[in-house]
């Protein structure tokens, strides 16, 4: 049998502020907005951008933090695998959604250096299974590095 991934990557802008809930069990459970934009030539070779919305959940402390820190419009960089659902609507008739259960959250951009963190599930300094990962946040100039960012009760705001 042949390995498979189900990983999921993401860049964008808020579309609204998240929307945080609590399950009966008193989970914590956030949703997001999430934006994510491309350039397409035309034929007459005019780029004109395609925006396309993405339903992230994020789960327990980190949708918490999530729902406390971010707000419409800021740039998040997410982390997760796809999930598909489904559920039957008052008349009966199946429903399917199919979103991004988030498993890492950067928050990017904002009023500077201090204000990007990364929000991780649980904690990564003993889990040799999950990947680091990295990239450059071009607009601020730092590098956000998942393994070496300071844990959220570290933030200094």
């Amino acid at each position: 049998m042949s390995a498979s991934v189900n990983r999921v990557q993401l860049l964008g802008n808020l579309g609204a502020d998240p929307e945080l809930r609590y399950t009966p069990n008193q989970a914590a459970v956030a949703t997001l907005s999430i934006a994510t934009t491309e350039y397409r030539k035309t034929a007459d070779g005019q780029s004109q951008p395609h925006t396309e919305w993405h339903r992230v959940v994020v789960w327990n402390k980190q949708a918490e933090n999530c729902a406390k820190y971010l707000k419409k419009g800021r740039s998040v960089f997410v982390e997760g695998k796809l999930q598909t659902r489904s559920w039957d609507d008052a008349n009966g008739v199946k429903k399917y959604t199919t979103e991004i259960i988030a498993q890492n959250v950067q928050f990017i951009g904002g009023q500077g250096r201090d204000d990007a963190y990364t929000e991780n599930r649980g904690s990564r300094s003993n889990d040799t299974n999950q990947p680091s990962s990295s990239f450059q946040a071009a607009d601020e100039g730092f590098d956000l590095n998942v393994g070496s960012m300071p844990d959220i009760d570290e933030i200094p705001f």
